[in-house]
């Protein structure tokens, strides 16, 4: 059955959420978290502050608003990416990482609210962190067909005894890759997931918030390199 029309109410309440979130984006982008203002929208949409309120609980709920959605924009870039024909597990685990700096480098303001300092007072909802790894999902199909070196073992370990003792782990692992937690492959895709996760972090949060400026190198190349040392450590 087709679903019903959402009523003019509903759609109107739509419309000006959506409003709220793009004048809370371009804040964060002019000024970063602290520039986000809640008084600030309701005035630029000629809305009373106590009206604003019907539309968002406060500052924290709106960030938390953005949050989800910077997650889930990227999370489908991902998808995408892992889901397109590629020649071998290398040239995918490339595609992701360029996919998803890509992302990063066109809405810096966006990467940092989910990757930057933290608020301080502010906690993030609690479905961040499934969020968060649907972002990373496609990472764990690719790793699952590698082999970890010899000196991965210590975090191949660590990674086989985090999916045994979390539910979460193994549901994120089944969903992804379809491993038991038990099967060592499952722990090797947890390993080559983290570490590219470091990897990305560590070298796009830096490119992001400048400091690779007068440093005589392109992010890009660095990231290459870095991946294809990781893809050697595991086998791809």
């Amino acid at each position: 059955m087709a679903a019903e029309a959402r009523s003019p109410r509903a759609r109107y309440r739509e419309q000006n959420r959506a409003e709220i979130k793009t004048a809370a984006l371009q804040q964060l982008a002019e000024g970063g978290i602290q520039a986000v203002a809640l008084t600030r929208i309701a005035k630029d949409m000629g809305l009373s502050g106590p009206a604003l309120y019907r539309y968002f609980a406060g500052r924290d709920d709106l960030l938390g608003e953005l949050i989800r959605d910077a997650y889930d924009e990227v999370a489908r870039t991902m998808e995408g990416v892992g889901a397109r024909p590629a020649d071998g597990a290398r040239a995918t685990l490339h595609a992701l990482a360029d996919a998803y700096r890509s992302w990063a480098v066109a809405q810096p303001h966006r990467y940092l609210l989910i990757q930057g300092t933290p608020v301080p007072g502010y906690a993030a909802p609690p479905d961040t962190l499934l969020r968060a790894r649907a972002v990373l999902g496609p990472f764990l199909k690719v790793f699952a067909a590698g082999v970890a070196g010899e000196a991965l073992r210590p975090v191949v370990d660590e990674m086989a005894a985090w999916a045994r003792g979390d539910d979460g782990v193994a549901d994120w692992l089944a969903r992804h890759t379809g491993l038991a937690p038990d099967d060592a492959a499952a722990a090797t895709a947890l390993a080559g997931t983290v570490l590219a996760w470091s990897q990305l972090h560590g070298t796009v949060g830096l490119e992001v918030s400048g400091q690779y400026a007068g440093m005589g190198h392109q992010a890009q190349t660095l990231l290459t390199a870095q991946i294809d040392v990781l893809a050697d450590s595991f086998r791809l």
